[in-house]
């Protein structure tokens, strides 16, 4: 199958990918391309997600299966080694990577999301002491119900989430991305600069209030122990895994206006639309002890306790369903990368993988895809959504 019997399908996430790795400025000079970046991009997606932890294996995976990559495009020079992959994509500029990256995810789960969650990971062993570069940290938004990561930005050194996170709301929200989402982000994103830029972008925040608002964190403390009962909803769930049972109680109050911008001391944080707010208790026993939380979130949606039950749950979700993958399973925190753009651009690569791997249709777990996928190629092209299997 070559690319142009591709036209013959209804759009596929191959089809789409191809396209967008298309659009991406190549930085070398025409005449002495010998490998073009569709190619190089669609061979080092394919590895990983055929389980090949670095360049030089990719560039092996490759060779072996040369013919299979010559279905999608031509690759009249067969595939670079592991020494031209890194070179490559250290090169690769990561801003327009990651605007690859979410207009393909836009354009191939096109639905509507309901709860996005964002939150930031350390690649550990990606710095550099002898340039005193720090490890990278990337910002991820991901979509907690669909489990489908929808974005990154790297967070610059010297600086922390907070400078990355509204760069990654602007590009998720170009063209009515977020409108109508509930985007939930742990406390260091409590601020009225990015509140406002969730609200601008036609989407709901759900922020946490920790230790570093000490202020805001004892009056919503207060007002929960004060507030009457007919005043507040309330929702219960327990769960039980791994050895453990944990029970939450969520209770939620839309009597806000005590939070409203008139009403606050000069300097005192001010978050536009508060509309509810929110306590989480949970009780967790373990075989030996029990062990007691209890966090409070504000939230500028009318929101239900069990709504925000969901929510705040879902936002715990990424640690498992998407830092944990990616460390555990993609061996993300074992990588090396240190040049260049090459770290942050094999951090968006195995997004692309994730995704990838995450959308087939069986019961497998995500380790196991990605075995059958370095043994059969035709569970590799489902993967990539050309075929069933």
């Amino acid at each position: 199958m070559t690319i142009a019997t591709l036209e013959g399908f209804e759009k596929s996430r191959l089809k789409a990918l191809l396209d967008h790795f298309s659009a991406i400025e190549d930085p070398r000079e025409p005449w002495r391309v010998a490998h073009p970046l569709p190619e190089v991009l669609l061979l080092v997606v394919c590895g990983t997600i055929c389980d090949c932890e670095d360049y030089d294996l990719i560039a092996d995976w490759g060779e072996a299966h040369l013919d299979f990559l010559r279905r999608y495009l031509p690759y009249h020079h067969g595939v670079p080694g592991g020494r031209w992959l890194t070179i490559l994509m250290n090169r690769i500029d990561p801003a327009l990577f990651s605007d690859c990256f979410t207009a393909w995810v836009r354009e191939t789960w096109p639905d509507k999301l309901e709860f996005i969650a964002i939150d930031g990971k350390t690649s550990r062993r990606s710095h550099d002491r002898s340039e005193g570069r720090a490890p990278l940290h990337l910002v991820s938004a991901f979509a907690t119900t669909s489990r489908l990561v929808l974005g990154q930005e790297a967070v610059a050194d010297k600086s922390n989430e907070t400078t990355a996170i509204p760069v990654l709301l602007e590009r998720l929200g170009a063209n009515d991305g977020l409108k109508g989402a509930l985007v939930s982000i742990d406390a260091i994103a409590t601020n009225a600069t990015i509140a406002t830029a969730i609200r601008n972008a036609g989407a709901d925040y759900l922020l946490a209030v920790k230790a570093n608002q000490p202020t805001l964190r004892a009056e919503i403390e207060r007002y929960f122990d004060d507030a009457p009962a007919t005043s507040l909803g309330s929702f219960s769930d327990i769960d039980k895994a791994h050895g453990r049972i944990e029970e939450r109680t969520v209770t939620v109050s839309r009597e806000t206006d005590w939070l409203a911008g008139g009403r606050r001391f000069p300097g005192e944080l001010r978050l536009p639309d508060a509309t509810t707010i929110i306590r989480v208790r949970s009780r967790t026993n373990l075989k030996d002890r029990s062990r007691f939380d209890t966090r409070y979130y504000i939230a500028s949606a009318n929101l239900t306790a069990e709504r925000a039950a969901h929510a705040v749950r879902g936002h715990w979700l990424v640690e498992n369903a998407l830092h944990w993958t990616l460390d555990v399973i993609f061996k993300d925190d074992k990588s090396r990368l240190r040049k260049g753009h090459g770290a942050v651009n094999m951090a968006i690569v195995r997004h692309f993988a994730i995704n990838l791997v995450r959308a087939v249709n069986d019961k497998r777990p995500i380790k196991r895809r990605r075995k059958m996928a370095a043994w059969s190629t035709n569970y590799l092209a489902s993967v990539l959504g050309q075929l069933s299997h």
